[in-house]
């Protein structure tokens, strides 16, 4: 039955993390999602969450859900903000969506340390830089 299902592949779409601002006392970030698509995606949905180990103790973040009725064709929105503490988790970011009656998903991490300005782009659409995962 399994292999009966269509498999829908992710293209075009990307999470995002961008630089926003900074100061003597901080950088801000925030995590985007893209749609480099020629159409809109329709009921998005992304679960975000950190996991991984600092100082040899098992870390998770609390898990937080998402929710957008439509995302334009080349365009993006503002998911969330995001703490560097948490850079040196891994950051999940799990999105689904609809194209007309076909529901596609995919996991985007973002591994410990991969948040950084050596791995920095600018980001297409949002014009920032930051670090993209397609």
């Amino acid at each position: 039955m399994i292999k009966d299902l269509p498999e829908n592949v992710v293209k075009d779409i990307a999470i995002a993390v961008a630089l926003e601002g900074e100061n003597i006392q901080a950088k801000t970030w925030y995590v985007y999602l893209i749609n480099l698509k020629n159409q809109p995606i329709e009921n998005v949905l992304i679960t975000s969450k950190g996991y991984g180990e600092k100082n040899g103790e098992q870390i998770k973040t609390s898990t937080l859900r998402h929710m957008f009725p439509i995302v334009n064709n080349g365009a993006f929105v503002l998911i969330e903000p995001i703490d560097e503490a948490t850079f040196g988790l891994n950051n999940e970011y799990w999105l689904s969506y609809y194209i007309g009656k076909d529901i596609y998903d995919k996991k985007f991490i973002f591994l410990p340390e991969s948040i950084v300005e050596s791995n920095f782009i600018k980001l297409p659409i949002v014009n920032k830089p930051g670090v993209m995962i397609r």
